[in-house]
């Protein structure tokens, strides 16, 4: 391939700007080389062809950056000197996770002396156990992270060594080489369930004995893909906490929480016990989905979430995964049980919540796509395009919802979803005039309608820069306005109103 002259007397900036495009998108050279292999192998750079041009070492040719351009939905002219460089594609170095914090002021009252006072009694008055309260600090540390945990990331990729479909037989190698084994069970002694509270429905999976037992229910040894995650908590918990047994049981049933667990009574070793929960739990995912081999598949099959079934992971295991692994950080996910209770929660995305997570509420939004799909017969997965107000700004969100059942047959429902306003303001447009255009076509078809042809336009080029296949299956249904809590209803009629 041969670089025409004007090309090369045209693209001195032409490195900064592909730089500055890829790292607004959040994409690696790597990511950028594979997408670009999607499009036409025979142009696409490699990612070492890549650094040389970000660096100025070398200039494309016409074909090689007509392939770049597409990746990013550009005209081939914007790269080259005679367009300037927006100052939209500067990447902004901002506040990590989509939670806005308080200012802690006056200082003295939010002491560690007045704050170890205080958070009991308000817990108590609300409440709120203690376990709940230590899952709620785990959820905002998380999110300040945006999924990010290096150290168990790495954890897990020496015992799995990166591999992946990791099998079950792969599995049982590491336990073997980690000296632990299987006992089977099919109850638990009479005194033991009583212990743990469980709810009519509430069977425990499995739980771990020192110095290196793993107690398994019978009931997984028809269910390869659950009895993987379990074992895979497990060996997290020997290879994060020295096999001490200090581990909580794994249950299924409801919303997986113990009345045991419900004491309002702040006890410090619920904080360590729901930490160490949130730590094996995010092990077993990076051991059965490594980071880098998992992202090349979820980019390969456009995000879908099906593609548990080609790692041999449950549904719920590969799309946390994708909020963790993605490039893109504006991400939420919800797995949720009916009438109204959140089990897990990430809002990387700062996206209000549909209903509390620590209790029900009276007047939840019944258009949140968790919600219509508890609620209807629908199989498979769905994707919705929302407006959402988040203080005075609408917001675009997309999701993919599934429901899905656990190991004591109950029904609920997985929603990864994504924050689109970041990645319309990262190609130069308007987002939130895009997205009060989206409001007010609503608005006028009574709270939903599908999106017009103009916007239809621009929402494409986003998805295809972003590669999530179920945007563009949401931008092809009807887009609904959603709110948080029914006394803040944008439709009109509000669904509410009388």
């Amino acid at each position: 391939m041969k670089t025409s002259k004007s090309l090369i007397r045209k693209s001195h900036f032409l490195g900064t700007k592909i730089r500055n495009l890829r790292k607004r998108n959040h994409l690696t050279m790597e990511d950028l080389s594979s997408r670009c292999i999607k499009i036409d192998p025979e142009s696409a750079p490699s990612v070492s062809y890549i650094s040389m041009i970000e660096r100025g070492k070398r200039v494309p040719s016409e074909a090689m950056l007509e392939v770049i351009a597409e990746v990013f939905q550009k005209n081939m002219d914007w790269f080259l000197d005679g367009v300037p460089d927006e100052q939209e594609i500067i990447p902004v170095k901002g506040r990590r996770g989509g939670i806005s914090g308080m200012a802690l002021e006056p200082s003295f009252l939010f002491s560690n002396d007045i704050l170890q006072i205080a958070i009991p009694e308000m817990l108590s008055q609300t409440g709120t156990s203690g376990r709940q309260f230590a899952h709620l600090l785990i959820r905002a540390h998380q999110e300040h992270n945006q999924n990010h945990f290096p150290d168990i990331e790495r954890a897990a990729e020496e015992v799995g060594h990166k591999k992946m479909p990791l099998m079950l037989d792969d599995i049982f190698d590491i336990m073997e080489q980690m000296n632990l084994t299987i006992k089977w069970f099919s109850s638990l002694p009479k005194k033991a369930v009583a212990e743990l509270g469980l709810g009519p429905k509430g069977i425990v999976s499995s739980y771990f004995k020192p110095p290196g037992t793993i107690h398994v229910n019978k009931l997984l040894k028809t269910q390869p893909m659950r009895l993987k995650y379990d074992l895979a908590v497990h060996i997290g918990h020997c290879v994060l906490h020295n096999r001490d047994g200090m581990k909580s049981v794994m249950v299924a049933g409801g919303s997986g929480q113990s009345a045991a667990t419900q004491s309002s009574t702040v006890d410090p070793q619920d904080i360590l016990y729901a930490w160490r929960d949130f730590e094996c739990s995010f092990f077993a995912g990076a051991l059965l989905c490594p980071k880098v081999p998992f992202r090349q598949l979820l980019d390969r099959t456009g995000y879908d979430v099906e593609v548990s079934k080609m790692v041999g992971v449950s549904h719920s295991v590969a799309m946390r995964r994708m909020t963790a692994v993605s490039t893109y950080p504006h991400w939420h996910y919800f797995d949720a049980y009916a009438p109204g209770k959140l089990k897990a929660v990430y809002r990387g995305n700062g996206i209000p919540l549909p209903w509390g997570n620590m209790r029900m509420v009276e007047d939840p939004c019944q258009h949140w796509a968790v919600f219509r799909m508890i609620n209807t017969s629908l199989t498979g997965a769905s994707a919705q395009l929302s407006i959402l107000m988040v203080g005075d700004e609408p917001r675009i969100y997309c999701c993919s919802s599934i429901k899905v059942q656990d190991l004591s047959d109950t029904d609920h429902v997985l929603c990864a979803g994504i924050d689109l306003n970041p990645a319309i303001d990262a190609q130069g447009r308007d987002s939130r005039a895009l997205a009060q255009a989206l409001k007010d076509a609503c608005v006028a078809k009574g709270g939903s309608a599908m999106v017009p042809r103009a916007i239809k336009k621009d929402l494409l080029s986003v998805a295809k820069i972003l590669n999530i296949s179920w945007i563009e299956q949401g931008i092809d249904n009807e887009v609904r306005l959603i709110c948080s809590r029914g006394t803040v209803c944008p439709r009109e009629p509000s669904c509410y109103a009388g």
